[in-house]
């Protein structure tokens, strides 16, 4: 960590007059360490959570079932970012939030690290839940530490808040899945409620480095609106209750059929979200166009995130039970393909800056619904190039382990084609009332795109084996053409926004 005094005239333990870290923000390097450590301990759990439902020495469950938890799991995840960022707004602030979700991320990571059934799927919704409550939480805050959007340093400052991310996402496999895989599942858990563990006391002990904008309560609840809250709250608690009660009392109650409501949850409020946004009165006609023409964005993001996010299920399970996990002899745990991404991205990313911006001084730059549509066939394709290693595992051969890592080179680029893109065009056709709902309203991609995925492998409804058949890989390839042809039109109802 590079450091260096600077002098200010404002009073010491304002952010940034003291020491600082690469020559931005104290409190910088208090929330990169904090989201490392909690990235290590989600990326960590999530890589082993799959292997787990299907181990022996696990849950023991069918292949169907584990992707349905894992996709639901992931789903809200990114679902319960938008409540998380209402939390923060209307009830403690974000710096309070997220040492909450810190605390909420631990314990569920040790109930986890306990060997009962039960104890394990309630670390998973507690994990959820933490992780809601942080993800809308500390981006913002990153924020907070620069002079408004025209801080020359604020790009520079998300750039290595980025990398964090992915040094987390890097190692966690690494470290978590080596010992859950090999030594004992839940000491790989409880390794990851250590993770979170040092990420806590360490943003608490940093917390005076970190702005004071981000201990503020923005629009804090009124007496009246507490109440309404509560109430409201206590209804759809009793409702779960009395559903889950009734289904289990008349014993139709299944793991299978209990993930149903919450996958029908992920796709059905994205579409309540974005309907009410759409028809909001508010809007002039300009926004209205903007909005239409975003919802063809978010279903192609959708699409793509149905299928990526594959990648820590189907692939991972192929991988477990038909795939030759050695590289020159050598093998290696099934959940170190979960550190090929990140480490992929910190390579490539950078790479894209520089073409993006080489190929726009020469008038080449490729439009938005192109890359958007690029990123889609390139999902797509690493489908199909699944389709090598699964002819090979049906011939009665484990397949080698290159190919999977070639099929996650290819949905890294498709990635990086898409959801920088994505953060982009939301940032720039958000109606100005909804300007930070947006972000939210992105997210919600991910969590329909998941629950599509728990729904078709779900066995008490489709019941596909994902791993068998080409057809995802062909639908995401046809919505990218979708896109291409109608270009034109989105053009159109995008306005002054290409």
């Amino acid at each position: 960590m590079a450091s260096s005094l600077t002098k200010d005239s404002v009073r010491p333990g304002t952010p940034g007059s003291e020491k600082t870290f690469f020559g931005h923000p104290r409190g910088l390097a208090t929330l990169f360490m904090t989201e490392m450590w909690e990235r290590f301990s989600y990326y960590g759990m999530r890589a082993l959570l799959p292997l787990y439902l299907v181990a022996p020495g696990g849950l023991h469950l069918n292949a169907g079932t584990a992707t349905a938890i894992y996709s639901v799991y992931v789903s809200l995840v990114y679902l319960l970012a938008l409540p998380g960022g209402w939390f923060a707004d209307r009830v403690l602030g974000p710096r309070k939030t997220v040492a909450v979700a810190g605390l909420i991320i631990m314990l569920g990571h040790l109930c986890l690290a306990l060997p009962v059934a039960a104890s394990f799927f309630v670390g998973l919704g507690l994990v959820a839940i933490g992780s809601g409550l942080l993800k809308a939480n500390i981006s913002t805050m990153v924020g907070h530490l620069y002079k408004g959007p025209e801080d020359p340093r604020r790009d520079g400052g998300f750039t290595l808040f980025y990398i964090g991310i992915n040094v987390g996402a890097f190692v966690a496999p690494l470290v978590i899945g080596t010992v859950g895989e090999n030594v004992n599942w839940h000491l790989g858990f409880a390794l990851a409620a250590l993770g979170m563990a040092l990420g806590l006391a360490q943003y608490l002990l940093g917390g005076r480095h970190l702005s004071a904008k981000s201990s503020e309560v923005p629009t804090p609840l009124t007496a009246d609106e507490k109440s309404a809250t509560l109430r409201k709250g206590l209804i759809w608690l009793a409702v779960a209750a009395v559903f889950y009660g009734v289904v289990g009392g008349t014993g139709h109650f299944t793991l299978n059929w209990a993930l149903i409501p919450l996958t029908l949850i992920g796709l059905i409020v994205p579409i309540l979200v974005i309907t009410r946004i759409h028809r909001d009165k508010d809007l002039s006609a300009d926004e209205r166009s903007k909005v239409s023409a975003y919802v063809w964005f978010f279903v192609a993001a959708a699409v793509f995130w149905m299928i990526y996010d594959q990648g820590g299920s189907t692939l991972s399970l192929f991988a477990e039970k038909s795939a030759k996990n050695s590289i020159f002899g050598w093998d290696f745990p099934v959940s170190w393909y979960q550190s090929v991404n990140p480490v992929m991205i910190m390579a490539l990313a950078p790479v894209f800056a520089w073409l993006w911006l080489w190929l726009n001084r020469r008038g080449q730059e490729p439009s938005t619904i192109v890359k958007f549509a690029s990123g889609l066939v390139l999902i797509g394709a690493s489908f199909f190039l699944f389709l090598a290693p699964l002819s090979v595992a049906e011939g009665g051969h484990k397949a080698a382990a290159m190919w999977l890592v070639a099929i996650y080179f290819v949905q890294t680029i498709g990635e990086l084609t898409l959801s920088p893109v994505g953060l982009s065009v939301t940032t720039k056709m958000a109606p100005k009332k909804y300007a930070s709902q947006m972000m939210g309203v992105w997210f919600l991609a991910v969590t329909a795109g998941d629950s599509l995925t728990a729904l078709m492998s779900n066995p008490a409804i489709g019941g596909v084996n994902l791993d068998k058949m080409g057809y995802v890989g062909l639908e995401a390839v046809l919505a990218g053409v979708a896109v291409w042809v109608y270009r034109k039109k989105v053009n159109k109802l995008m306005g002054d926004v290409h």
